[in-house]
């Protein structure tokens, strides 16, 4: 049997480079499934290792101690992608690495990943690669104005990103001044009409499941509402499931990965970005769905079926940022009071604006009373009566 086809069986120990959310939500699945977890990142006392069985602390550049802890586990995911390709190229020395770092290296540049999706005929939004403010000035001429001008790498939540509204000279040297890179990708303003995403799971044999299309809204970048299903027309899903598997096909993946897309008021989609692991908008499959995305991502890179995405209500599930917390600590009680709502807090220690500290998702008969309800249980938070 190849080693791409092996079966990693529940007793195994899966490794996670990176160590926020996404990382303890795995671990919290993954040792349902009677799994070990061992985590490695820079950090210690972190959302992941507060739950993992062993915390591996160090550079993720620290390429010796990268094998070392990839030798004492039977697989390798990574839980954001930031993390960099030679580290996963270093655990794929002693253990398989799921998806492979090939999909990290293209997912985790604008450049490399809007071109590896244009050239294979998938909707992107057009964009320029600006390397050089001279190079701006025609990119912009090309695009038009409003347009957005991202940094290459290393960008999330709205960080690493300026809109230019102004075509001027002097708009244009504020722009690539602000943003301060070598390398950026200017992509062209899209006005939409929804923005959705498909969380989708691709197993060893190429099996292929994605959740429904969730609905999102963002505050400030940063996402804050997400609602499933997401209220579009049915064939509109039917095209975000066909866009979603075939993204992970050209990408050979194994694992989860979330395509993120735009919804044009002609019923057109667009892909706007790529996450190459388990999403905020799929956090509220835990509480929702029959298999959370989180146990998908340990089905698929253990060899395992992939479970069901049948979701039995409607859910919504709102962020919970560091804003929560001021001036006063939230009232947990008062928003637990609340029917079918559930807490999710990820252990962060130091809380900071605009940091995702937790989420609340709500569960309803409806859509609009899941969404209702979600809002509800967040702003009873900061009830002082």
């Amino acid at each position: 049997m190849s080693e791409r086809a092996r079966v990693i069986e529940p007793g195994a120990t899966l490794g996670v480079l990176g160590s926020g959310q996404l990382g303890r939500m795995f671990a919290i699945a993954a040792r349902q499934l009677g799994y070990r977890v061992h985590t490695y990142s820079p950090r210690r006392d972190t959302p992941t290792g507060q739950v993992a069985d062993e915390e591996h602390v160090g550079p993720y550049g620290e390429l010796d101690a990268v094998r070392r802890f990839a030798a004492g586990v039977d697989v390798v995911t990574f839980e954001f992608e930031n993390v960099p390709a030679a580290t996963a190229a270093a655990a794929a020395e002693h253990a398989p690495v799921r998806p492979d770092g090939s999909v990290l290296h293209i997912c985790q540049h604008r450049q490399r990943e809007k071109t590896f999706l244009r050239d294979r005929g998938l909707p992107v939004t057009p964009f320029r690669v600006v390397r050089s403010r001279a190079e701006l000035t025609p990119a912009v001429d090309a695009l038009g104005t409003p347009c957005v001008l991202k940094t290459a790498g290393f960008g999330y939540d709205g960080k690493g990103q300026v809109r230019i509204d102004d075509a001027s000279p002097a708009a244009l040297d504020d722009a690539w001044r602000r943003l301060s890179t070598e390398e950026a990708v200017l992509e062209a303003w899209v006005h939409y009409e929804r923005e959705i995403s498909v969380v989708a799971a691709r197993g060893l044999d190429g099996e292929f499941l994605a959740y429904a299309p969730f609905e999102n809204h963002h505050e400030r970048h940063i996402l804050d509402l997400s609602l499933s299903p997401a209220s579009i027309p049915a064939d509109v899903a039917r095209s975000a499931d066909a866009l979603a598997r075939r993204v992970l096909q050209e990408l050979d993946v194994v694992g989860v990965l979330c395509v993120e897309m735009f919804l044009l008021p002609d019923g057109a989609l667009l892909i706007n970005e790529l996450a190459p692991r388990p999403h905020n908008s799929g956090h509220l499959t835990v509480d929702a769905h029959v298999t959370s995305q989180f146990e998908q991502q340990v089905r698929t890179i253990c060899g395992l079926p992939l479970g069901s995405v049948a979701q039995p209500r409607p859910a919504a599930m709102v962020n919970l940022l560091g804003e929560a917390w001021r001036p006063n600590k939230p009232r947990w009680s008062r928003a637990l009071a609340l029917p079918d709502v559930h807490l999710h807090l990820y252990g962060k220690r130091e809380v900071r604006g605009g940091r995702k500290m937790g989420h609340i998702t709500a569960l309803a008969e409806t859509l609009d009373e899941a969404r209702a309800r979600a809002l509800a249980a967040r702003r009873a938070l900061a009830r002082d009566d």
